[in-house]
């Protein structure tokens, strides 16, 4: 049964609209009353941790499991992101095939496209309302230079080794038919992921592991994280393994604020549009939207009729601070609104109800990972720049795997043991991350004003490592 909560503190449904909009109390559960010692202890109460948690209860039901989270489940990105439950891998296939063989990044591939029915199946075995519609993502070209790039992935995901039936170029009749984005010339569709209310995935997950006999120590910080060990202000945990599952709050442990860079995504929510607002633009099967630009943007129509639209552009903060204050920034959220509006013009007279962010984490070379290592019994996931709904699951999976010894297929996918190098050392981490997120916006700038693709891009994508 779940834990006795305490009462509901304020700010917690400020967090986000996603957790605003949550059912039951926002309460954390009791701390961690002093030392304690179990098989396995997770750091970190987000989708990672949780998804582990899930699997592990079910390769072996006998382990005692139990997660310290600082604040509440799902407080981070797991409560905060765009409810994209999609097979994206940040590393590109090239990338991927690099540092493996093209048909283990095809694989790789292969269970990114399965994780997103699995999310669902858990949702519905589980009983967790997570307002899941997979209605698949349209990515529209807006401009001649986005159309070229657009059309260039599906060539390139075709010599690939992935088909029509996995994405395909929708013309400009067939994308409006399905999303009405304002001068779309054509678009990339494919049906793998799914609009999901994400802070409901992660409380609904919580409670679904506690069912399972694992328990949740909330506001409990990790101190630091040691072998077989892990030292909070409640009392020391001593586990058989330690799983590191804290994403973009990495930077905050002792010894590893160069290992992930904390990248801040916001994001905005209008007030519920009326039918007449959604006859025009359709969205019907709720698919994920974004465009073909450089500086990222996202969308999804939620299950009450509201646009939850989002983006990048928020600075990167000296020494890879993380801070509440940094979770708004009034002028992403003008733009953001602003260019909600020049996709979706009939959206101008909306109210927007609900502005925030937080950050994710980014390895050097944008390539997500998985380990264990046995011999200190450390395990760590994350790195997924901004795709963690799907990717979080898989990872769990993988590493239940790694630590119960199953020896599934997981364990020989290309991300199981990867390292990617640590950021460079301030000032130059500062300096070159904004400068590559400047680079962006005037690459798309230019593209805008030229309609065709801006080398500056290209400069992006290697600064990137695709």
């Amino acid at each position: 049964m779940p834990n006795s909560l305490n009462p509901e503190p304020a700010g917690y449904r400020d967090v986000s609209f996603w957790m605003d909009t949550v059912p039951g109390p926002l309460a954390q559960r009791p701390p961690l009353g002093g030392d304690l010692d179990v098989d396995v202890v997770i750091v970190g109460a987000g989708y990672t941790g949780l998804w582990t948690a899930y699997y592990l209860t079910e390769l072996d039901p006998r382990l005692r499991i139990a997660v310290l989270e600082r604040e509440i489940a799902g407080f981070g990105a797991s409560g905060r992101n765009g409810g994209w439950c999609s097979a994206l891998f940040p590393a590109s296939h090239d990338q991927v095939a690099r540092a493996s063989d093209q048909a283990a990044a095809l694989a790789m591939q292969r269970a990114m496209i399965a994780t997103v029915d699995e999310v669902g199946r858990v949702c519905e075995a589980e009983g967790i309302d997570a307002h899941w519609a997979k209605g698949g993502t349209l990515v529209a070209a807006v401009t001649p230079a986005q159309v070229e790039r657009l059309r260039g992935s599906v060539a390139a995901a075709r010599e690939f080794g992935l088909g029509e039936e996995d994405i395909r170029w929708l013309d400009a009749a067939e994308a409006t038919g399905r999303v009405r984005v304002a001068g779309a010339l054509g678009a990339t569709y494919t049906p793998h992921c799914a609009s999901v209310h994400p802070a409901r995935l992660a409380r609904g997950l919580a409670e679904a592991v506690e069912r399972r006999g694992v328990t949740i120590y909330e506001g409990t910080p990790a101190l630091a994280l040691e072998p077989r060990a892990v030292r909070t202000p409640h009392g020391r945990v001593t586990a058989g393994v330690v799983v590191r599952a804290t994403e973009g709050y990495t930077a905050e442990l002792p010894g590893h604020h160069r290992a992930y860079l904390p990248i801040y995504s916001l994001m905005i929510a209008t007030e519920p549009l009326g039918q007449d607002f959604w006859d025009e633009v359709g969205w019907a099967r709720r698919e994920t939207v974004a465009d073909g630009r450089h500086v990222i943007v996202y969308a999804q129509r939620t299950a009450d009729g509201r646009i939850a639209f989002g983006g990048r552009g928020a600075p990167y903060h000296l020494g890879s601070r993380v801070a509440p204050r940094f979770d708004r920034e009034p002028k992403v959220f003008e733009d953001l609104a602003r260019t909600l509006v020049e996709l979706f013009p009939a959206a101008e007279d909306a109210k927007v109800t609900h502005t925030w962010g937080g950050p994710l984490a980014a390895p050097r070379d944008w390539f997500s990972s998985v380990s264990f290592d046995r011999r200190t019994g450390l395990a760590v996931a994350g790195g997924y720049v901004g795709d963690g709904v799907g990717a979080s699951n898989l990872a769990g999976r993988t590493l239940a795997d790694l630590i119960t010894g199953t020896g599934s297929e997981l364990a020989a996918l290309p991300w199981v043991g990867h390292r990617s190098r640590e950021w460079e050392p301030e000032p130059l981490r500062w300096l070159g991350v904004n400068a590559g997120f400047r680079l962006a916006a005037s690459a798309d700038r230019v593209e805008n004003r030229r309609g065709r693709p801006a080398r500056r891009g290209d400069l992006l994508d290697r600064l990137l490592g695709h």
